[in-house]
C-alpha cells in the first residue's frame, strides 16, 4: 500500500516483516505448535534433585492450568524472563532458578536513545524515511577515542504527531505552523551502548512487583553523538528557526521507551559468573533455557533484534542435535 503511517504504526493488511508475520503465523502453519492467548506463567516448579523443570505453572482465563516438556525455553523478554526465574525461588534454588550465581536480573541494559526533528529549508515528501543509518562515528570520532554509536532516520513526523507531543514553546502556535513544521521535518535517532554494570538490575518485591534500578551509563558517548549531528544540520539544508542556531527540537527517551532490554540472565563459561552456558543452558539445571536478549553481556549500539534471531536460531540446532532430530 506504501503507506506513510508505517513506522510505529501498526499494518492493516499485515505489510510489516515483522514477527507476528515472518515468524508466528507460519509457526502457527504446523499442526505441532500452539498459541496460547492471555496466558501468564506464574513459575517453573523443579524436580525433587533441582536439576529439572517438572512443571510450568500458568494462570489463564481465570484458571491454573500445568504443562511439561523435555526440554523448556523461556523466551520472555530480558525483564520478564529474569522475573519468572526470580519467581520460581525454591529449596534448592532459594534466590531463583539458573541463579546460583546472583546474576540473575543483573547487568540490565537498555541503549541510550534519543529521539530528534530538524526543519528544512525546502519540504520533505518522503514516505519510507527510515532508510538510512550512519556509522561514521560508531567506533571513535576525529576528537575522542571511546565509540559514540550510530545516528539512524526515524519515520516521518507528521502534523497530527506533532500536536500530540508539541513542545511547550508551540502550544499556542497556529495549528499550520505544525504542519509546516511537519511537512519540512527531518527526523533522527540516535543510539548510544548502555554499558553493563551488575548494580542496574530487576528484582521482585514482597507483592510480586517488577523493580527496576538503573543509573545512566556512558552518557559522554551519548552527548558527543548528538553533537556531531548538530554540527551537520546546517551543511545538509536545514535552517534556523526560532533560535540563533539550526532548529533542533530533542527529546530523551524516557524508561517506558525502552525497546532494546538486554542482559539480565548473561551467558558464559563460568558458573560463578553467569547464569548461563555457552548453548544458553541453565548451569543449574539440565533442561531449562533461556532464548532471547537475556544472555547479551554487551549490547552495542544498533537494535538487538539480528543477534537475537541470529542465537536462537544456534540454539535450535543445538536442541535438534540434543533431541536427536534432524532439521534445516
Amino acid at each position: 500500500m506504501r503507506c506513510a503511517a508505517f513506522d510505529g504504526f501498526p499494518c492493516l493488511v499485515n505489510g510489516k516483516a515483522d514477527a507476528q508475520v515472518i515468524c508466528v503465523d507460519p509457526a502457527l502453519e504446523h499442526s505441532n505448535v500452539e498459541l496460547l492467548t492471555g496466558a501468564f506463567v506464574d513459575r517453573l516448579e523443579t524436580n525433587p534433585s533441582g536439576r529439572m523443570v517438572t512443571k510450568v505453572i500458568v494462570t489463564r482465563k481465570g484458571s491454573v492450568e500445568e504443562y511439561s516438556a523435555d526440554i523448556v525455553v523461556v523466551s520472555c523478554g530480558a525483564v520478564n524472563s529474569a522475573a519468572l526465574l526470580l519467581r520460581s525461588a525454591n529449596e534448592k534454588h532459594p534466590r531463583g532458578l539458573a541463579n546460583g550465581s546472583d546474576v540473575v536480573g543483573r547487568h540490565y541494559m537498555r541503549h541510550n536513545c534519543s529521539a530528534f526533528m530538524a526543519i528544512s529549508k525546502a519540504p520533505n515528501p518522503t514516505v519510507f524515511q527510515k532508510t538510512l543509518a550512519l556509522n561514521d562515528f560508531y567506533f571513535r570520532s576525529d576528537d575522542w577515542e571511546y565509540p559514540l554509536g550510530e545516528i539512524q532516520m526515524l519515520g516521518k513526523t507528521d502534523g497530527e504527531m506533532l500536536k500530540g507531543e508539541a513542545p511547550g514553546w508551540a502550544i499556542w502556535k497556529p495549528e499550520f505552523a505544525l504542519d509546516f513544521m511537519a511537512e519540512h521535518s527531518i527526523d533522527f535517532w540516535l543510539q548510544s551502548e548502555d554499558l553493563p554494570n551488575p548494580e542496574n538490575r530487576m528484582t521482585i518485591n514482597p507483592d510480586g512487583q517488577i523493580v527496576l534500578n538503573i543509573r545512566d551509563t556512558n552518557l559522554e558517548a551519548h552527548m558527543r553523538l548528538k553533537a556531531k549531528l548538530e554540527a551537520m544540520l546546517t551543511e545538509i539544508g536545514l535552517h534556523d528557526v526560532l533560535m540563533p542556531r539550526s532548529l533542533y527540537l530533542g527529546k530523551n527517551i524516557p524508561i517506558g521507551g525502552t525497546a532494546h532490554q538486554a542482559g539480565t540472565v548473561r551467558f558464559g563459561r563460568d558458573p560463578k559468573t553467569s547464569a548461563l552456558d555457552v548453548n544458553c543452558k541453565a548451569h543449574d539445571l539440565d533442561n531449562l533455557y533461556v532464548v532471547d536478549a537475556s544472555f547479551f553481556v554487551s549490547i552495542a549500539a544498533v537494535n538487538p533484534s539480528l543477534t537475537i534471531m541470529a542465537n536462537a536460531l544456534r540454539v535450535g540446532d543445538h536442541l535438534l542435535d540434543r533431541l536427536g532430530a534432524t532439521g534445516s
